[in-house]
């Protein structure tokens, strides 16, 4: 039975996780907290700070044996340090724990700094303006240069978590400038799923994990507005003060299509259908 690690099994990762439990995998999966532990229900789940190596200690056989890990660590909403405390140095940690498995780090669009509105693929220039951005690009090469992957990961929504619908349904939306600012985004589950591909497809490399339709901020609030029969967001300055900087580029997923990867959620236009108003309900 093939043996997996996914340190971080958090709103993407315990998808993962349950993902690759249900094709046969060994799991081991990693939070922070004990807390965390009680949503991880029917998992082998452990909870250490693997910012801390000496945290490792109690997983480092699972870690040691592992064929896979996949690293989806959150920084929280901590700045450089928290970052590099995360990103870095916890990836350096489980990396050294585990150096026979191959590695799949997960990591943001953000770090294209594009704000030309132009499709930007896995070659196009990578160099984000804001020094967490740069710290993502360290983690990056780290894994690259063990011969893993990165999942560059656009805008996360699902259960439970839906920026654009919570700020337009309380009434804090705001249409920055003429909207024309492009937006790219991911359904939680199709991002699981595309960490679960390339932990299993042991294919070394960069991967944007966006889905198949990015829109404009306008177009975003245009949709939420006929779904609920609302009024549009009033306009206002453009904010481009952002953790990760301000960006506006269209986010190609070709290359993760080529391995046979498809959202189940191509847009945001098919995840409002589907789900409207419980995109904000928690799942139990």
């Amino acid at each position: 039975m093939p043996s997996v690690v996914v340190a971080g099994a958090g709103y993407v990762g315990a998808v993962a996780a349950r993902l690759l439990a249900e094709a046969g995998w060994d799991v081991m999966a990693i939070v922070h907290s004990p807390a965390s532990l009680a949503g991880l229900t029917g998992l082998t789940a452990i909870a250490c700070d693997v910012t801390e190596a000496a945290s490792l200690r109690v997983p480092a056989a699972s870690l040691a044996e592992a064929e896979a890990v996949i690293y989806c660590v959150s920084s929280g909403r901590g700045g450089p340090e928290a970052y590099h405390a995360a990103y870095v140095a916890g990836l350096e940690n489980v990396m050294a724990a585990a150096p026979e498995a191959r590695v799949v780090f997960t990591s943001s669009t953000s770090v294209y700094a594009q704000t030309d509105g132009s499709w930007v693929d896995e070659d196009s220039p990578a160099e984000p303006d804001r020094e967490t951005g740069r710290i993502l690009r360290e983690a990056e090469e780290m894994a690259l240069a063990r011969g893993g992957a990165v999942a560059r990961l656009a805008g996360i929504y699902g259960p439970g978590r839906s920026v654009y619908l919570r700020k337009f349904l309380e009434g804090s939306a705001v249409i920055e400038g003429d909207g024309g600012r492009w937006i790219n985004q991911i359904f939680r589950d199709d991002a699981a799923s595309a960490l679960v591909a390339l932990a299993t497809n042991e294919i070394p490399g960069v991967y944007n994990v966006a889905d198949d339709q990015p829109d404009t901020q306008l177009g975003v609030y245009a949709l939420l507005a006929k779904q609920f029969a609302r009024a549009l967001p009033p306009c206002g300055p453009v904010e481009t003060n952002r953790k990760r900087g301000w960006t506006s580029k269209k986010v190609s997923n070709a290359r993760l299509r080529a391995l046979g990867w498809r959202p189940e959620f191509p847009g945001y236009a098919t995840a409002l259908a589907r789900w409207g108003e419980r995109l904000l309900e928690v799942e139990r």
